[in-house]
């Protein structure tokens, strides 16, 4: 098989994952989701155990090694950025032209979870820089992809200000959708038996689920398009109504479009 030029490689790429060099148009999420996998992103933070743990013979020399151990003072942790895009899509290209499928698929999952990164960054810049008084924690952003078929993308703001709190999550992400869909599909019918704490709302022309609970407070959840949904958490609110007035700052329409939604 002859080596496709990297031209071709890029143009087979855009045909595939419809991405453009703005990454605003967020088309290429519309073009995976349907064949991605139906599951949440999971990230694992492991904790290293300590030598010995597995072994009952050793457990007196582990220990002995374990006091004499230093701790650690000093270290400036790990950087975080974003995959280089194109570095990522120079790396698969070359890679498929020397028959190197595996590290060709490193590439562009790479290249993928560089866009959902980028895209991720588009959108917390598009949020308020306060919402009703409360200033953004910035410090507390987060973005976070499984970088698989465009599914597990999760955009979060915090606002806060002593003890209120009002947080946005933005997420592409099948568990947090499923059961505010069901909540809506049922037309809210599960409230007549009880339960006074749901109730479906229209925010921006979509419909939602509005929750209360006396320990974690107000909770929104705005499904939108096929698969993304906007959730607001506000703490310490007086009631529903500050509560959907905090909700409204949010540009709905610009998320949408940032995520190929329209």
């Amino acid at each position: 098989m002859k080596s496709i030029s990297k031209y071709a490689f890029l143009l087979l790429l855009a045909g595939c994952f419809a991405w453009q060099p703005t990454f605003g148009q967020g088309s290429l999420i519309r073009k995976l989701k349907e064949k991605a996998e139906n599951k949440a992103v999971e990230q694992v933070f492991g904790t290293e155990q300590e030598s010995g743990s597995g072994n009952q013979g050793n457990n007196s020399y582990g220990s002995s090694n374990d006091a004499n151990r230093p701790t650690n003072t000093k270290g400036a942790g790990l950087t975080t950025e974003a995959p280089d895009v194109l570095a990522n899509i120079d790396l698969a290209d070359a890679a498929f032209g020397n028959k190197k499928y595996s590290d060709a698929r490193f590439g562009l999952r790479q290249a993928i979870l560089g866009i959902e990164m980028e895209i991720g960054e588009k959108i917390l810049k598009g949020l308020p820089e306060s919402i009703n008084g409360l200033p953004a924690v910035k410090d507390e952003d987060n973005v976070a992809s499984s970088g698989i078929g465009f599914v597990g993308l999760i955009i979060q703001r915090t606002y806060r200000q002593d003890d209120k709190q009002f947080k946005v999550t933005v997420g592409n992400e099948a568990a947090m959708l499923s059961a505010a869909n069901l909540y809506l599909s049922s037309g809210g019918m599960y409230a007549t038996s009880g339960d006074d704490n749901h109730k479906i709302v229209t925010i921006e022309g979509q419909r939602a689920v509005l929750e209360y609970d006396e320990y974690s407070g107000y909770k929104l959840s705005v499904p939108f398009g096929q698969s993304s949904i906007l959730v607001t958490e506000g703490i310490n609110y007086a009631d529903e109504n500050e509560m959907m007035n905090s909700s409204k700052e949010i540009n709905i329409e610009n998320i949408k479009k940032e995520l190929g939604e329209q």
